[in-house]
């Protein structure tokens, strides 16, 4: 019994292995839907030109939502992205991050180019009015929440991913900042 259980079994798997490599090779390929974060947008740059995601096309781009009144984590991921692009060296040049401003209130382009000074002239700063704001956290998915402080100013809550997005404007990945600069670099470099 036990001689023959053997052969049958080897049998029985080599069937079903040669089921699933067909099944595989044969199977229509699907197309792989793309993803729907982003959009198209209409915003204000920090030298007062209007411009739209079309102006970024041709070239993967990093987006990061924040506001200059940000106390810690936009100051910080703004210099990290900074850390990340200097990484990249000669590769990095034309790259660009685009950090668009939640808060439009006080966010306005003269506001923007000011803050913006500190950091690495590649982040290019994006406002607009809150109707287009909007439009660009919905295209993106992001979240953004206005918070009254005890003091009576408000302060914004926010999605601080930092979006990767290649030349036709689609998101390719969330670029991890937790890690040094020239590992970042290395993992933005192969979306280049």
């Amino acid at each position: 019994m036990r001689r023959t259980f053997l052969p049958i079994f080897a049998f029985v798997v080599g069937l079903v292995g040669l089921c699933i490599a067909a099944f595989v090779v044969l199977m229509p390929k699907q197309d792989v839907g793309t993803s729907s974060v982003g959009g198209p947008f209409t915003l204000t740059n920090q030298d007062g030109q209007r411009v739209t995601e079309r102006d970024y096309a041709g070239r993967t781009h990093l987006v990061f939502f924040g506001f200059t009144h940000c106390p810690d984590v936009c100051p910080t991921t703004l210099q990290q992205i900074g850390d990340v692009l200097q990484a990249l060296g000669p590769k990095g040049r034309d790259t660009r991050a685009l950090f668009i401003a939640v808060d439009p209130e006080r966010d306005t382009p003269a506001a923007l180019k000011t803050y913006l000074a500190s950091f690495d002239p590649r982040i290019v700063g994006l406002t607009g009015s809150a109707d287009e704001v909007n439009a660009a956290v919905k295209a993106y998915r992001a979240y953004v929440r206005k918070v009254p402080t005890k003091d009576g100013d408000y302060t914004m809550e926010h999605t601080a991913l930092v979006y990767v997005m290649n030349g036709q404007n689609r998101f390719l990945n969330a670029l991890n900042l937790t890690r040094p600069p020239e590992a970042a670099a290395a993992e933005l470099a192969k979306m280049l």
